[in-house]
């Protein structure tokens, strides 16, 4: 790889110089939940970073699963993002429209786990434009290539996983959603999910990490937000969400603030909120 990326974020500026590199291949991420009345896709239709290819999050996931978004096998995986143009040896930005990295860090921990070299842009797309940067309608594709999966299985939880974890406590658990859905106090978003968190999380919602701009916050104020939800950077950490998009805004997070034991589970709360024997807290 001839393109010298820095991780796990990159500025517009950088952006900006390197857009035009043949090694980068830039994507939108963009995905919002079906209450938020926004599409991905339609917004990358009408305007988007020139160059850039619409990664579908929904058309990456394993579609036999029960679950949304749940990661498909690294084989699966490495077939999809061959097709969009990702080989081994490109540098890869992702960024999404929400102004708050909402989506596009799910992106970049699925190439990061499967062994890409990956960022994510401060600020997303808002930014771009907010620095009169140039957008375009123009639709970009890149050649379909070969990847060859390196997957990490140290960044990935399943439900055994947690369940373990939640009789011996090996692990922090770091839950992304808002306040509301955290305590109970606000009801889950899909049916058949009860409300409430894993016993023993702690509660970070990833909306409070990033500035008035859209930037994500300086590794100082990141590494106190985390404390004064009472946890340790040094420790190993697992995130979750409502379907593990914004959990990884949040492992995103982490990684600036210093942490290096950190995973997803992937199924997240649908799945944990969803069986009838897990246990549940309610509460702050």
């Amino acid at each position: 790889m001839s393109l010298d990326l820095p991780t796990p974020l990159v500025s517009t500026t950088w952006l900006a110089a390197h857009l035009h590199d043949p090694s980068l291949r830039l994507f939108d991420a963009s995905w919002y939940l079906p209450t938020a009345g926004r599409s991905g896709h339609a917004e990358y239709e009408a305007a988007h970073i020139p160059g850039a290819v619409f990664a579908d999050l929904d058309a990456l996931a394993d579609e036999r699963a029960p679950y949304p978004h749940t990661m498909p096998s690294p084989e699966r995986l490495a077939e999809r993002l061959g097709a969009l143009g990702i080989g081994n040896g490109h540098a890869v930005v992702v960024y999404d429209g929400s102004g708050q990295n909402f989506s596009a860090p799910r992106l970049w921990w699925m190439l990061r786990t499967m062994g890409a070299t990956v960022a994510v842009l401060d600020g997303g797309l808002p930014r771009w434009r907010a620095e009169g940067h140039a957008v375009t309608t123009d639709v970009t594709t890149y050649p379909a290539t070969t990847f060859s999966p390196n997957f990490d299985p140290s960044r990935w939880r399943d439900l055994a996983d947690m369940r373990r974890n939640a009789s011996d406590g090996g692990e922090q658990v770091v839950d992304a959603r808002s306040p509301g859905r955290f305590s109970a106090e606000e009801a889950e978003p899909r049916a058949g999910v009860r409300g409430g968190h894993i016993p023993g999380a702690r509660n970070v919602h990833y909306a409070t990490l990033v500035d008035g701009d859209g930037l994500l916050l300086p590794a100082e104020a990141l590494q106190a937000r985390f404390a004064a939800a009472g946890m340790q950077l040094d420790g190993p950490i697992t995130a979750s969400c409502g379907t593990g998009i914004t959990a990884c805004a949040v492992l995103l997070a982490l990684d600036v603030a210093g942490a290096r034991q950190t995973a997803l589970y992937d199924g997240s709360w649908t799945e944990w909120g969803s069986q009838a024997d897990t246990p549940v807290a309610t509460g702050h």
